[in-house]
């Protein structure tokens, strides 16, 4: 993995929003990697993928979930790396 940016959303029905943050990274030249990831249902892959991350170097997360939004939390809990979140 050699990104500068991690998107990570709660269910693939977030792509619809979390894609037009992909595509101003791409716009601008930025290595960004998206990935759908549970705070609830995949929290172990969700850990592993933020410690890659961190291991790697990651210049910040983007994290986006609907309804409970518990992902951003979680990604901020897992990791000191900059990051935005936002509703979807």
């Amino acid at each position: 993995m050699s990104i500068d940016v991690a998107i990570v959303m709660g269910s693939a029905s977030d792509w619809d929003v979390m894609s037009n943050a992909q595509k101003m990274l791409d716009q601008f030249g930025v290595k960004a990697e998206s990935r759908v990831l549970s705070a609830h249902r995949t929290p172990k892959e969700l850990e592993e993928f933020i410690r890659e991350c961190e291991e790697q170097k990651v210049k910040a997360f983007i994290a986006g979930a609907g309804l409970a939004a518990a992902l951003p939390g979680v990604v901020a809990a897992l990791t000191t790396t900059p990051r935005n979140w936002s509703a979807t």
